[in-house]
């Protein structure tokens, strides 16, 4: 039906039964803007309506779905089939039903419990009939018992064997083998990397796979990687008609462009950097009245120029929906001759760019800008490193003239985009990041990745000119594909602020929760034996970043509109952020089509799940890198902090290597271990011992598998950190009973029988 203004009679803002009769009588799940349109709700008042909304939701007044649509609450059967879509790093899973739903309708959450006794793990694709309960979140769902067993499709190693073979699942979640008859082996060798169909029926004894595609060798170099592409199903392959278009495209002309080229603009990266999209230059404002104020010029590859709107190139770059990167590979989302040559900006060569041009003051207050589309020449091409030894007062491997020109007016302009930052208060966590070292495919060492003020410099830039960009699309009243960061959950907000307290730190829960919240946390931790605890706390407390047509902020960056626009290389969402500019300025071809336009909110979903499929994808290859390279180390003692908690027992991150392992809850000592959630520990019923997020632990490798990239550790001693005396005898237990979250596991043979 149509949606018509519908104002209160009283014409104040909207009461929760009104936006629930309005839901009512609409045809299928809204946004939030839509909302607003039907009530009138302009200005400031729209922040009104967004805590409305929320309120509303967290009180199971309406459903919240995908693409922030809200609809009324529905129902679900007390009894449905399930199939298990996703399992978080904690073990726990999630479902969706089987049975046919509204297609317009969010899907409900539904949290699936584990089940009793000692059965192998459910992994994706599993299936199982269930009893739901509603809660203010989603539902609760009790297996009743398995109807599945397997995934449809596996990757795994082959292994010759009596009669055919068999297949190792390269997953850590499918600990079955599978049978693979001689004629459907396609002829794998030992040892080699096959994607298989797991064949309908089943025999006793293991279920029977088809070999589908070999992949090469498991001693290959990039293994890792290999399987990493195939588990997630990333395209790496480009179709005929995108190389085509790819090979035969012509660099840009000058014609319609401003010429950049006597413009010093640098690209700052990683040694390790495979593509050049953006360059920077500043300089000292001109104009008196804006006194040690800086001129600031942020330019990126012109993708749009060659990558048109329908073309093979954009078919491909919509499906992949980002770069990924490995430790020995990329796989990029355009083709090389576009990624690595036309649309890179390589030093000494003409390249099309988008730039933007900003004036800001002494204080980073930014006071204008202005697009254009343009030519330049990158003047030198800096690693960050580079950068910051000629800052640090070495430069002697920068080009000639550099110093003065480039490096010092970056710094400076760096210095007021600084003190702007500061203003604002932004979410500061500290997360420090190692670096997989190869040689000849092999781990030669994990580094911490430096983190260098040139960095930041970089960051603060792209920053501005992001900003920039949701700015002048919302001026140019074109779509826009904000990145955007909701505020955390309250109840998560309410388990993180009991985790603190145990830690002794007090979290100010107010009527809006701020940044600068977390900030005033951090400080006080800093540089104590619960530094590393309470970053991770606080990131697990924070809601994803995503991609939207509908703006709702940027909570983490503490900016109202931020979109993505300085890697059109790798993210298709900068690409598109380029064709609105190009369409809204007037600057010429290959603009955002009406098409494009109208189908913002399912290119945003889709590459929201890209870009999730790729973190997945690169976090898997790291643990096999990683697994790899400890083999060697069996039995070897380091040091650790556990990083998790979960019925499947400790989750411990190495100091040395950054590298994960399981200290399983079967090894852990004997009693019955409550998994308390919000206190991100594992809580001996009937010792007190305590096993909490942050804590140093002395563990032994017990296991490396860099098949699926596992490490099972043991811990060594009870003199660590997170082992607390027993409780003396006739003390009260641990005050965890049924109104609370905790969940109990059993462990060895009860003290009680």
């Amino acid at each position: 039906m149509p949606r018509t203004k519908r104002t209160p009679k009283d014409g104040t803002f909207p009461t929760k039964d009104e936006v629930r009769r309005f839901l009512k009588e609409t045809s299928g799940p809204i946004s939030r803007r839509e909302i607003a349109r039907a009530f009138g709700i302009r200005g400031s008042a729209r922040a009104d309506l967004r805590a409305l909304l929320k309120e509303m939701a967290d009180e199971g007044l309406i459903d919240r779905g995908h693409r922030r649509r809200y609809a009324e609450p529905g129902d679900l059967p007390s009894v449905a089939v399930l199939e298990i879509y996703e399992a978080d790093e904690d073990g726990a899973l999630y479902g969706r039903p089987i049975a046919k739903t509204d297609a317009d309708a969010p899907p409900p959450r539904i949290v699936v419990a584990p089940e009793r006794g000692n059965r192998p793990a459910l992994g994706i694709g599993d299936r199982v009939l269930a009893r739901l309960n509603r809660t203010s979140a989603g539902y609760d769902a009790r297996i009743i018992r398995r109807l599945a067993a397997a995934p449809p499709q596996i990757v795994g190693v082959f292994r010759h064997g009596d009669g055919g073979g068999r297949i190792v699942p390269t997953s850590k979640r499918d600990r079955d083998e599978y049978t693979v008859k001689p004629d459907n082996s396609a002829g794998a060798g030992d040892g080699e990397i096959v994607t298989a169909e797991v064949l309908p029926g089943r025999r006793l004894g293991l279920r029977e796979a088809k070999v589908t595609e070999r992949l090469g060798a498991s001693s290959d170099a990039g293994a890792a990687s290999t399987i990493a592409i195939h588990t997630h199903d990333i395209p790496d392959r480009f179709p005929d008609a995108a190389v085509t278009e790819a090979t035969t495209a012509r660099p840009a002309t000058p014609d319609g462009r401003v010429d950049l080229r006597a413009v010093p603009l640098v690209t700052i990266d990683g040694p390790d950097a495979r593509d050049f999209d953006d360059a920077i230059w500043a300089a000292r404002d001109g104009d008196p009245k804006n006194k040690d104020g800086w001129h600031l010029t942020v330019a990126i590859a012109d993708v749009a120029h060659y990558v048109r709107a329908g073309s093979a190139l954009d078919r491909e770059a919509r499906k992949r929906g980002n770069s990924v990167y490995f430790p020995d590979r990329v796989v990029p989302m355009l083709p090389h001759e576009l990624s690595s040559d036309l649309c890179s900006l390589v030093p000494g060569q003409d390249r099309a760019v988008l730039a933007v041009h900003m004036t800001i003051d002494k204080d980073g207050r930014k006071l204008s800008h202005r697009f254009e589309r343009g030519l330049m020449r990158s003047a030198a091409r800096l690693t960050y490193e580079q950068l910051q030894r000629a800052q640090d007062g070495a430069p002697a491997d920068l080009p000639d003239g550099l110093m003065q020109v480039v490096v010092e007016p970056l710094y400076g302009a760096w210095a007021a985009l600084l003190r702007g930052r500061n203003a604002r208060e932004p979410l500061d966590l500290d997360l420090p990041e190692m670096q997989v070292i190869l040689q000849d495919g092999k781990v030669t060492s994990i580094l911490p990745r430096p983190r260098y003020d040139s960095h930041r410099i970089v960051e603060d830039f792209m920053i501005a000119a992001n900003v920039c960009a949701a700015e002048t699309l919302e001026a140019t009243r074109q779509p826009c594909m904000y990145r955007v960061h909701d505020e955390p959950d309250r109840e998560k907000m309410r388990g993180l602020k009991e985790f603190l307290g145990s830690l002794g730190l007090n979290l100010t829960l107010g009527e809006q929760v701020r940044p600068y919240l977390f900030n005033r946390v951090l400080e006080k931790a800093k540089d104590g034996r619960h530094w590393e605890a309470v970053n991770q706390a606080i990131l697990r407390s924070q809601a994803q970043a995503v991609y939207s047509a509908d703006n709702i902020g940027h909570f983490g960056l503490s900016l109202r509109r931020y979109a993505h626009f300085t890697s059109p290389i790798r993210r298709y969402s900068d690409l598109l952020v380029h064709r609105a500019l190009i369409r809204g300025l007037k600057l010429g071809k290959g603009g955002l089509t009406d098409d494009e336009a109208g189908d913002f909110d399912g290119i945003a979903e889709h590459i929201s799940n890209t870009e999730r499929r790729a973190m997945a994808a690169e976090r898997d290859a790291n643990d096999r890198y990683l697994a790899a390279y400890m083999e060697a180390r069996i039995d070897a003692e380091f040091v650790g902090r556990i990083g998790g908690v979960s019925r499947a027992g400790l989750f411990v991150t190495l100091s040395e290597t950054g590298a994960d392992g399981l200290v399983p809850i079967r090894s852990l000592p004997q009693d019955y271990y409550i998994v308390d959630a919000d206190r991100h520990a594992l809580i001996g019923e009937h010792t007190g011992r305590t096993f909490q997020m942050g804590e140093t632990v002395n563990v032994r490798l017990r296991e490396a598998i860099p098949l699926t990239g596992g490490l099972i550790l043991e811990l060594l001693s009870d003199d660590s950190e997170a082992s607390a005396p027993r409780r003396p005898k006739g003390a009260r237990r641990p005050p965890y009973g049924r109104k609370t979250k905790a969940k109990r596991t059993k462990i060895g043979r009860s003290r009680r029988r």
